[in-house]
């Protein structure tokens, strides 16, 4: 009776603990949608209310359809996003086989030279990777950001990656070199459909730093023709004035991507998520 009663407390707690969580990541979100949606003596005279009949107001979104070349900011942040997700998830995927197949003199010394890169923000590197960009002429282009982004993205996705593909069985890839699979058939065909979990983990918790990144869109690619969508939204922020009703709509439509790639992963986001927590 008293390990049920402690059982149900822990069990209580955690989800206190987790509501509680969950209540502070979406309040700025829901702080930003509604604003979006109100006049701005409406947003400053009451932030936290619904926008109301008498408070509604689109001219946050229309600003941001006339003003600017939002359209063209976001297929920005696109073509960024999902190149660096594909050349992360293909390359993080291929290393991370690698370590965990083959067997080979620096593997432990290479598994940890990665690692390495998940303490140490590439921003410190920000100097030295300007310059890298200057000489190759690649600033002011979309892919200095795909480069910079799937640097930053690959130790995370090997040391993630690794975990799962170690824990796949030997005897079906053995199977597969039996019948004659070369290795990259064994790859594609056998392993990465079994590490899908994770590979999901991985692309959320990719993609999210990418599409929100102000840093790199304002260093190496400031030019109007390859504004990122974070780095357009800024053009509604003066040194004076600023529109918040259009700062407001542009960031509540730059929440759609993440959110729709969350429903379109969260099953085998969390199925990653868990099955890295049970051994």
């Amino acid at each position: 009776m008293a390990r049920a009663r402690t059982s149900i407390g822990r069990t209580i707690a955690a989800h206190a603990i987790l509501i509680t969580w969950t209540v502070i990541a979406l309040f700025p979100v829901f702080v930003t949608v509604v604003n979006s949606f109100k006049s701005r003596r409406a947003i400053f005279a009451d932030p936290l209310a619904l926008p109301w009949p008498q408070h509604f107001d689109l001219v946050g979104y229309t600003t941001v359809l006339k003003q600017g070349d939002f359209f063209g900011y976001f297929q920005n942040s696109m073509i960024v996003t999902v190149a660096s997700l594909f050349f992360v998830l293909l390359f993080g995927a291929m290393a991370a086989f690698a370590l965990s197949e083959y067997r080979f003199k620096g593997n432990l010394l290479m598994g940890l030279y990665l690692a390495l890169g998940i303490m140490i923000p590439i921003r410190l590197g920000t100097v030295a990777i300007l310059q890298i960009m200057v000489a190759g002429g690649l600033v002011n282009t979309l892919t200095a950001l795909i480069l910079v982004y799937t640097a930053q993205g690959l130790p995370l996705a090997v040391f993630i990656l690794s975990e799962f593909m170690k824990t796949v069985s030997d005897d079906l890839k053995n199977a597969g070199r039996i019948d004659g699979l070369s290795e990259y058939a064994i790859f594609f065909t056998l392993v990465l459909p079994l590490v899908r979990p994770a590979m999901a983990t991985v692309a959320v918790f990719t993609m999210i730093p990418i599409w929100n990144d102000l840093w790199f869109p304002l260093i190496l690619a400031p030019a109007e023709e390859v504004k990122t969508i974070t780095l357009g939204s800024q053009v509604f922020i003066g040194q004076f004035v600023t529109n918040w009703n259009a700062v407001l709509a542009a960031l509540s439509l730059a929440i759609l991507p993440v959110l729709v790639l969350y429903l379109i992963f969260s099953r085998q986001l969390i199925r990653g998520i868990t099955a890295g927590a049970v051994k």
